[in-house]
């Protein structure tokens, strides 16, 4: 009884399923053929390859693919057409549906002819060809007619491309098939951007009216990420000031059409010719004379010169308009494209090793810097103080740092000069550089050399190159960073006198006595709390002073070493004063330990002098102006003492 009952459902389900695919593709077969009987046109507008439209009174336009690219032929010869309004026609052609249609063999019917829909004549007629055709056989060919407005006014007739029906159809095929030229013509003249440059020429016309004179031909290629100059000169250009300006030439457009200009064409005699070359393609615009009688300017473009103009390999000639700023830019491309910096490639971070000489001024050798550790991570810099001294100190790498940056922002105020004769280089100081800076890099890259040179009246000039090729452009620079390259080993020192202390070290006492004699000028005791005994008369300068004892640092070092006698202001100064500090755990070990710092100070010199000398430390430097004014309000008392009594009567 289960086996019969099992059998019949299945039967059942069988019969359901049949049933519905049969119907099913019924149904999916009706939907597509009535998809397709509403759809005009069918495979032959797949593939358009020209399309030409004509107008009453002889207007109209024809369009040609050229591989992927499409092209006006009428009325402009071989012009770029706008790739999207093209897309959105073609588009428009092959979604085009009709609303009804009614055979023409009807309309005998009832007493009427393609005629009275408005069809014969045609009031546009849309021909196009599709299809690549086989060598030697003929373009297939379809024609579509429109005609008059429906009644409603909503609609258009439209006849069949085999003549045989007519369609209802949205009257927004006769606006798709008659856009402005405006609209349908691609304005944009150069095509190549930014990302796909590989070079850049242009040529000015000569300004002799000598015949056969040659105009300023420049050219630039693009290596990598950077651009060269190539002519009129080997250099190095702006990235930025060439992508800049092929940013500006993708903004020229084409501003109007002139039927017959006068005077010959662009291309025969052009004042300008700019040629910019992308991934396998060259574009090439010919700028002619200025335009006599411009047309004004639209409201909101850009004002500039309007100039006659032509593309290469394109007969039609237009206007377009060139921004006074891009037109300076190019006429001076030899100068406004260059590189502004004396030292663009320099990377402050691979320096090695710096060397400061003046073969101008006699002295000691040439100070020498170098860069402890390896990497962009290692900071520390070493002094080597010259020639006639052996030490070596840890330099201020700060202020090294400073300078590594100076030098690769070192801009040129004026390209002197890009092929120097001798007496040019003597005269502008490069016999004797005033100053000589030697870069190395690591990896075997040979050192920079930059030689700065200066003429009588003190202009100062940069020279960029090599040890074995000094090179042949000269620039004049700013003559203040000669103020960040002093030859003198001290202005490169560290400017920490002695190491900090740990934390854990206590200034137990701070006693400050005569040189001579011994007599005590100012004496406190410190408690584990830094509360001093006797109470100071101005607190605040006592613990300016222990802030300045645990961190001794200099303003500048005197060159050489501890000297008795300090030579300032013409004289031979003797030390005045001693200054000492009780410190108490300073080795930072577990055995608690007591140390004494000592330092030797002369007389405060004026506002903001006053020298310290250690024999320990074998050095003689200037005070910080804290603790010269905290050293004056412990031993004298407040700086400013306040109005003074008026006298008796």
């Amino acid at each position: 009884m289960r086996t019969k009952v099992t059998l019949v459902l299945v039967f059942l389900n069988v019969a359901l399923f049949a049933y519905i695919f049969h119907f099913e593709r019924a149904w999916r077969t009706e939907a597509a053929s009535r998809e397709a009987r509403r759809r005009v046109l069918g495979p032959e507008a797949a593939r358009i390859t020209t399309l030409e439209v004509e107008a009453p009174g002889g207007t109209g336009y024809r369009l040609v693919r050229e591989r992927d690219t499409w092209f006006l032929t009428r009325p402009l010869e071989r012009w770029p057409a706008n790739p999207h309004a093209v897309t959105g026609l073609l588009q428009g052609l092959q979604l085009l549906e009709h609303e009804t249609s009614f055979a023409v063999a009807d309309l005998a019917r009832n007493q009427q002819t393609t005629a009275d829909f408005g069809l014969a004549p045609p009031r546009l007629t849309a021909t196009f060809t599709s299809g690549d055709a086989a060598p030697g056989a003929p373009a297939r060919q379809t024609v579509l007619r429109l005609g008059d407005s429906t009644p409603d006014g909503r609609r258009l007739y439209l006849l069949s491309p085999d003549g045989t029906r007519i369609h209802v159809v949205n009257r927004t095929l006769a606006d798709l098939l008659s856009p402005p030229l405006a609209q349908l013509r691609d304005d944009t003249l150069f095509g190549v951007r930014v990302f796909e440059a590989r070079s850049l020429g242009l040529q000015l016309a000569p300004r002799s009216a000598e015949v056969g004179a040659a105009g300023v031909r420049v050219r630039l290629r693009r290596e990598g990420t950077r651009w060269t100059f190539d002519a009129p000169i080997s250099a190095r250009a702006s990235r930025q000031a060439v992508e800049l300006l092929v940013n500006d030439l993708n903004t020229l457009r084409a501003r109007s059409f002139p039927a017959s200009p006068a005077g010959p064409a662009p291309s025969a005699a052009p004042s300008l010719r700019l040629a910019l070359e992308g991934n396998g393609r060259l574009e090439v615009l010919y700028l002619g004379e200025p335009v006599a009688n411009p047309a004004p300017p639209e409201p909101g473009s850009v004002p500039g010169i309007e100039f006659l103009a032509q593309l290469e390999g394109r007969p039609t000639l237009f206007t377009t308009v060139v921004p006074p700023a891009l037109l300076e830019t190019l006429r001076a491309a030899q100068e406004s494209l260059r590189e502004k910096r004396v030292l663009d490639d320099l990377d402050p971070a691979a320096v090695t090793a710096i060397a400061l000489s003046s073969p101008l001024q006699p002295g000691p050798g040439p100070v020498e810097l170098r860069r402890l550790g390896e990497g962009p991570a290692a900071r520390a810099w070493q002094l080597s103080a010259g020639s006639g001294d052996a030490r070596t100190l840890p330099a201020d790498a700060g202020r090294v740092q400073r300078l590594l940056e100076q030098l690769a922002t070192l801009s040129v105020e004026r390209f002197k000069s890009d092929a120097p004769t001798s007496a040019d280089l003597e005269e502008w100081g490069f016999n004797r550089p005033v100053r000589e800076i030697v870069l190395s890099r690591g990896g075997g890259v040979p050192p920079v050399v930059l030689r700065l040179g200066t003429d009588a009246s003190r202009q100062l000039y940069a020279r960029v190159g090599t040890a074995a090729d000094p090179g042949n452009s000269i620039y004049q620079v700013d003559r203040a960073v000669l103020e960040e390259l002093p030859v003198v080993p001290h202005a490169w020192r560290d400017r920490a006198v002695a190491p900090p202390l740990a934390e854990a070290a206590r200034i137990t006492s701070v006693q400050l006595t005569e040189a001579e004699g011994g007599r005590e000028v100012f004496a406190a005791t410190l408690d584990a709390g830094g509360q001093a005994t006797p109470p100071p008369r101005d607190p605040a300068a006592l613990a300016g002073l222990l802030a300045a004892l645990r961190a001794p640092a200099a303003r500048d070092f005197l060159p050489g070493g501890f000297t008795p006698r300090v030579l300032a202001g013409g004289e031979e100064r003797p030390w005045r004063y001693r200054l000492e500090a009780v410190i108490a755990g300073a080795g930072g070990g577990p055995t608690p330990t007591t140390t004494t710092f000592s330092l030797l100070l002369t007389d405060r010199l004026g506002g903001s002098l006053q020298y310290a000398g250690s024999r320990e430390l074998d050095t003689v430097f200037s005070l910080p102006q804290p603790v010269i004014d905290a050293l004056w309000a412990l031993t004298y008392g407040p700086r400013d003492p306040g109005p003074r009594p008026a006298p008796p009567r």
